[in-house]
């Protein structure tokens, strides 16, 4: 593993040839810190949301009031975790920006001024789930004093690429809550 500045630097998992502003279909999940339930329990195989995946679900339901191009298709709200499908929508007027971060890419010490990571800018999964995170921690952090909520770091996605894929995570979201206790990886890619 590359280090910058003496500190181990995490590779992205997004794929390298893709631009996440890019019209489509995007499976996400968001996981609180260390799992921990905060948005509800399972009971009889339904997910009972609590106050703060109250929150969670306003703040989800109203990406698309500040994303223009986006649409939720599914979600659901789990006592650890959030699964929804994201339509990025094309338009000339969405189109994102492209930035740049001053993290160099290179350990070469001549090339690491010319050589940074490509930040993909608005309207961008990434972007769109930063802001959600955002929101949601801020929000429920302002309400409650008894715990510190946190979400991991990062998020899952995946790029669903057709008609029959988007039909499995419809299904899968849907059924999310029967299968709680089962691993997410063997149950989901056991359905694609």
């Amino acid at each position: 593993m590359d280090k910058f500045k003496n500190k181990y630097r995490i590779e992205t998992i997004r794929l390298k040839n893709w631009n996440y502003s890019w019209s489509g279909y995007y499976f996400i999940t968001i996981c609180t810190k260390n799992n921990e339930h905060y948005f509800g329990v399972i009971e009889n195989d339904k997910m009972i949301v609590n106050n703060l995946g109250e929150i969670a679900e306003k703040y989800l339901t109203e990406i698309p009031n500040h994303f223009k191009n986006v649409q939720i298709i599914e979600f659901i709200i789990m006592p650890n975790h959030i699964h929804c499908i994201i339509k990025i929508n094309e338009t000339e007027k969405y189109n994102a920006e492209t930035r740049q971060c001053l993290v160099s890419t290179d350990n070469d010490i001549i090339s690491k001024k010319n050589n940074r990571y490509q930040n993909q800018g608005k309207n961008t999964i990434s972007s769109i789930i930063g802001s959600y995170k955002s929101i949601c921690t801020k929000v429920i952090n302002r309400i409650q004093n008894e715990i510190f909520f946190a979400w991991q770091p990062r998020f899952y996605d995946m790029i669903i690429r057709n008609k029959k894929e988007l039909e499995n995570v419809i299904n899968y979201i849907k059924n999310n809550p029967k299968n709680f206790n089962n691993d997410l990886n063997d149950n989901f890619n056991s359905e694609l």
